[in-house]
């Protein structure tokens, strides 16, 4: 808008159509009805068709123009579809084929006769289109029978629950598939065979609701994934409730243990014998014993504690515990490249009788992968999305993938390949399972417990986008029900207060007459050409010139040679001179960690630590995966004789064991806003 009342002011004519990001939607609606009453004597029923979110209905035309949320989207309608439901319609009355508007109306006496408004219902549930407004319909009756429901465990399969699951009316039974079905669309009311509706309570939604939605309908059966036993741990245990049926096929010494877990600090397992530590932090023993619990429930855990709080060693803990009990058994460790050798490292110092093997880098050989004495595989994600028929044909005893954030894209090939790995038990760890929103954990979740959380467009419509778009509380809470017991996160102030608190200080910096003077220079080349530039092909085209201009503005506040192109006659860097200052202060009492975005920068900076007579370390990119463990050794071992390790952000912002260091440095590069003004 800033940019457009700009041109504005500059006497431009402005098209804002041509401004306007426009995004063509070409996918297959889904079908639905909605229902509603006209003027107190008609029941209207309006064919509507849902492309990917977006509500169209009304005549046909072959392309819709409309705003959705914030975007201009052009939704070319598919016209086969929405002429099957039309042309449908049309057919189930005859007064429907004088109806051209787009909607189709009958009295209500026409739509109770025979039964019409009935059939014309269970026949739409049938061809799977949505059906909504029931609930909202005054003129039907309401029955006056409650809903009684009868459920009966049938038996176990594998990671599911067999019920039987039965709702009625007095005499009438409902179908299951439809009454699912009117749950997945938001209703609360039945309609009966007497055109009478059926209402379906508060109470009686929030104990089965939940379940129906994330079942499977097999005839009068109803597939539910055992776990969510685990995830309604506050039911009646005594009621006639789907939850207290299903917690009978955990043991019930595993719910004692269970709840002693959660509420009394004595232990419930010891530590594996061959664990190179005497004893565990109190919470690091929490979470052990939290694995190997849900393991026995059969279940997954996505270990979420803060960084620096041991996940690695409590994932070693449970490794030890399985290889225990059957040291034939093959595991698999899943991590970015950069920390493929920090858990080699891991497992020599704290369970040096695991014998791993890396897969990875060109010579990497299916006999190593395959051979019965190497215990535990690690491996990278793209190594995994390389060879992932190699290791579809194992049968890993436990699965672990570490950063599992890097898996929350589910049309990711590296999240396909994962998700193609067989294994009993399966952890997850991250210190940020949520990054950019609520759908990072479907995928996440796909992997620790397949079908848990029902497909993405089921998880999307159902909490993704209440939660996110509507800021539904309800749906946030019964999210977090359901994934509080898989789910384990502590903070360093919850798990070790007696860690020293984290000091941040900002360093100002303020450029000098060359450095500003350069700065100013390219702050109005790049006005003028963006200008230019949206002037001739658009605001659309001309946004990436906007963004690359404030890129190299940033580059500058770094550093003036970080834009040596631009002939500016400048070389000057007041962060790099407060920089070194600053770490000469620092070392050789202290070690530092020094991060930017820019690996140019790095080139700098090696630069005039090497003028400053301080030495150092550098990790980035171009670093390869079996060196930067050693440099990472070298830093945390070394003395004091190399004080500085310089790294990108890229690749040494997670998972690396930096502890030698006290203080830690980045350099920001803060562009003004005076582009955009």
């Amino acid at each position: 808008d800033l940019v457009i009342n700009h041109l504005k002011s500059n006497g431009l004519a402005v098209d804002y159509d041509s401004i306007l990001q426009k995004r063509t939607l070409a996918v297959l609606p889904q079908k639905r009805v909605l229902l509603s009453e006209l003027n107190n004597a008609f029941l209207l029923l309006t064919p509507q068709f849902v492309y990917d979110g977006v509500v169209v209905e009304g005549p046909f035309t072959p392309i819709v123009e409309t705003l959705h949320e914030g975007e201009t989207l052009l939704i070319s309608r598919h016209v086969e579809t929405e002429q099957s439901l039309i042309n449908w319609l049309q057919n189930q009355h005859p007064n429907f084929l004088r109806q051209p508007n787009g909607f189709f109306y009958l009295s209500f006496a026409d739509a109770q006769k025979k039964s019409w408004f009935l059939k014309v219902y269970h026949s739409l549930l049938q061809l799977d289109v949505d059906l909504l407004g029931m609930d909202l319909l005054k003129h039907f009756r309401y029955s006056t029978f409650a809903a009684s429901t009868d459920i009966a465990l049938i038996e176990t399969l594998g990671d599911w629950v067999s019920l039987r699951f039965q709702l009625s009316f007095g005499a009438e039974i409902v179908p299951l598939s439809e009454l699912q079905k009117m749950l997945l669309n938001g209703q609360k009311a039945v309609l009966l065979k007497d055109g009478s509706l059926g209402v379906l309570g508060e109470d009686w939604l929030r104990q089965y609701g939940q379940l129906l939605k994330h079942g499977k309908v097999q005839k009068n059966q109803l597939l539910v994934p055992r776990w969510m036993a685990m995830a309604n741990d506050g039911a009646d245990e005594n009621g006639n409730s789907t939850i207290a049926l299903m917690r009978r096929t955990i043991p019930t010494d595993w719910w004692q243990r269970w709840k002693q877990w959660q509420q009394d600090p004595t232990l419930i397992f010891t530590l594996p014998p061959q664990l190179n530590l005497p004893v565990l932090r109190p919470y690091q023993q929490k979470g052990y014993e939290w694995m190997r619990l849900l393991c026995e429930a059969g279940g997954g855990a996505c270990l979420a504690d803060d960084m620096g709080l041991g996940k690695t060693l409590q994932a070693i803990c449970f490794l030890l515990h399985r290889l225990a009990q059957n040291n034939q058994a093959k595991h698999v460790v899943v991590c970015p490249a950069s920390l493929m050798y920090n858990w080699q490292q891991e497992f020599a110092k704290f369970a040096p009788t695991i014998i791993c093997c890396i897969h990875h880098g060109g010579g990497r050989t299916q006999e190593n992968l395959n051979a019965t004495e190497n215990q535990v595989i690690i491996t990278s994600y793209g190594t995994l999305r390389q060879d992932v028929d190699l290791f579809a044909d194992i049968n890993f005893d436990t699965a672990v993938i570490d950063e599992s954030h890097h898996i929350k894209n589910a049309a990711a090939l590296v999240t396909k390949a994962v998700g193609q790995i067989i294994a009993q038990f399966r952890i997850a760890l991250s210190g940020t399972p949520v990054m950019n929103g609520t759908a990072d954990l479907h995928a996440q979740f796909n992997f620790l417990l397949p079908g848990f959380l029902g497909g993405r467009q089921f998880f999307n419509q159902e909490y993704a986008i209440p939660i996110e778009q509507h800021a539904d509380i309800e749906k946030a809470a019964a999210l977090q029900k359901l994934i509080n017991p898989f789910i384990l996160r502590r903070t360093k102030q919850q798990a070790a207060p007696e860690l020293p608190a984290k000091t941040e200080s900002i360093l100002w910096c303020q450029m000098g007459h060359n450095q500003r003077q350069a700065y100013e220079t390219l702050k109005e080349n790049i006005k003028n050409n963006v200008m230019l530039n949206i002037a001739e092909n658009g605001l659309n085209k001309g946004k990436m010139s906007f963004l690359v201009g404030l890129l190299r503005l940033r580059q500058l506040c770094n550093s003036a040679e970080l834009v040596a192109d631009q002939d500016l006659f400048c070389s000057d860097s007041i962060k790099t001179e407060v920089l070194i200052d600053e770490l000469k202060n620092i070392v050789p009492q202290h070690k530092a960690l020094v991060f930017s975005q820019f690996t140019s920068m790095l080139d700098l900076l090696e630069k005039a630590l090497q003028r400053a007579g301080v030495a150092y370390f550098r990790l980035d990119g171009q670093t390869k995966a079996a060196d930067r463990q050693q440099l990472v050794n070298n830093f945390q071992h070394n003395d004091a004789n190399t004080p500085v390790f310089l790294l990108s952000l890229k690749a040494g912002n997670v998972g690396l064991n930096l502890t030698a260091a006290t203080t830690a440095s980045s350099l920001q590069g803060c562009a003004q806003s005076a582009l955009s003004s």
